[in-house]
């Protein structure tokens, strides 16, 4: 297979290579500045500012693959690119890149009828408004999508809506406008999969309740934001539904693969800027009369950074690859392995950058605990490794059910 960059991507490349160098690195700090503001719930003044120039230099929803209104780029043709956004955590929302609006954009594109996208899907697009998925629940282990108890019930030209979200993304925005929320239309179905529906749910509807920001090791994600959500008789009408009754799962399902394979892209930027702060600190530092980089195991360790962060890039382009040649359902082994294999690799790559850091690294003076946190939440967002593993497991446990062991 072949990963070099066709000659659209490279321009897209040095052109979002160009807008990071002078729009954004530069602005770290007043973003910061911006963050640590009384009201932190507020729409950061920065990356409003930011917005126009990316779309008026073309570089605006570059990861929609099959739309007039993105770049057209495959899943394979996005991954540089979303690596690049994925250095500043707040950076891929200056493009219209950022989660969950790309999952949910997504599943508008593919599943939404022409009103719902003419209502929903056109102003997400435009970056007008911002949306929330609302799928995990604190009572069950939501890992298992069938084990959700949240409860949609028809009344004649209505959905009624009951139920308790959690870790609901972008709930605290106060630009969200629409949750895609998750819940069981026919629980006594005998297939299982066929029990849950998605709803289109503005978040002014009745009954809606945003109860409070949740945080990872202590950060609160503002002003995007996760929350804990209540519904509770909420009614929305009929058409609201995505797809029809039972079609949630499948809805899920669609809308995962993708997401999974942004987050990895986005690990690997982080991991590059992990090292790259390592190894300036290292080159920076003297201890007992000695640069710490001429210390082996520090050389050790810059090495197998760079080994990981190279065996996470090429098995994140194979399973774009993948995704884009045989489809989403027969990649799905090549997407749980970087699932697996991207988090882990940048917990192990941030991990060591905080160590050469010393205290500092354990500080919000340098970038590097909030991306640990970032990178342990992915081990569980999306699935939690334990899920992947196995089914990993099982798909290759089938390759040897029907053929002949080799001889010896």
């Amino acid at each position: 297979m072949d990963f070099d960059y066709s000659p659209k991507v490279d321009a897209l490349r040095q052109k979002l290579g160009a807008f990071m160098d002078e729009f954004v690195y530069p602005n770290q700090r007043r973003y910061q500045e911006a963050d640590s503001a009384a009201d932190r719930w507020r729409p950061n003044p920065v990356v409003e500012e930011l917005k126009p120039k990316a779309r008026a230099a073309g570089l605006w929803n570059l990861f929609l693959p099959e739309s007039t209104k993105g770049a057209g780029l495959s899943n394979l043709e996005y991954a540089p690119l979303c690596e690049i956004m994925g250095r500043v955590e707040w950076a891929p929302e200056v493009f219209n890149c950022s989660a969950p609006d790309t999952g949910n954009m997504e599943i508008l594109e593919r599943f939404g009828s022409e009103a719902q996208k003419a209502q929903w899907l056109r102003p997400l697009l435009a970056g007008e408004i911002r949306s929330g998925f609302a799928m995990t629940e604190p009572a069950v282990a939501s890992s298992d999508a069938t084990n959700i108890e949240s409860q949609i019930r028809r009344e004649a030209d209505a959905y009624v809506i009951n139920g308790r979200k959690w870790w609901t993304s972008g709930a605290m925005d106060p630009r969200c406008a629409i949750f895609i929320f998750m819940g069981k239309t026919d629980a006594a179905n005998p297939d299982r999969y066929r029990q849950q529906s998605m709803l289109l749910v503005p978040r002014d509807t009745p009954g809606v309740r945003v109860l409070r920001p949740l945080t990872v090791f202590g950060y609160d994600d503002a002003p995007h934001g996760h929350g804990e959500v209540d519904f509770t008789d909420v009614r929305v009408p009929v058409a609201n539904i995505l797809l029809g009754e039972g079609r949630g799962f499948e809805i899920a399902q669609a809308r995962l693969g993708p997401g999974r394979i942004h987050h990895c892209m986005r690990l690997i930027g982080v991991a590059e800027v992990g090292l790259e702060l390592m190894c300036r600190r290292l080159s920076g530092r003297v201890a007992f009369g000695h640069a710490l980089a001429e210390q082996s195991v520090w050389l050790e360790r810059i090495a197998q950074s760079r080994i990981l962060i190279d065996q996470a890039r090429l098995l994140t382009l194979n399973a774009a690859h993948r995704m884009d040649t045989v489809g989403n359902k027969a990649a799905r082994a090549e997407i749980a392995m970087i699932k697996v294999a991207a988090p882990e690799m940048l917990c192990r790559v941030l991990d060591w950058a905080i160590q050469a850091h010393g205290a500092a690294g354990l500080s919000a003076d340098v970038p590097l605990a909030q991306a640990y946190a970032y990178a342990r939440s992915v081990q569980i967002v999306d699935g939690p490794d334990e899920v992947h593993r196995n089914q990993i497991g099982r798909l290759e446990l089938r390759k040897y059910e029907t053929r002949e062991p080799t001889a010896p």
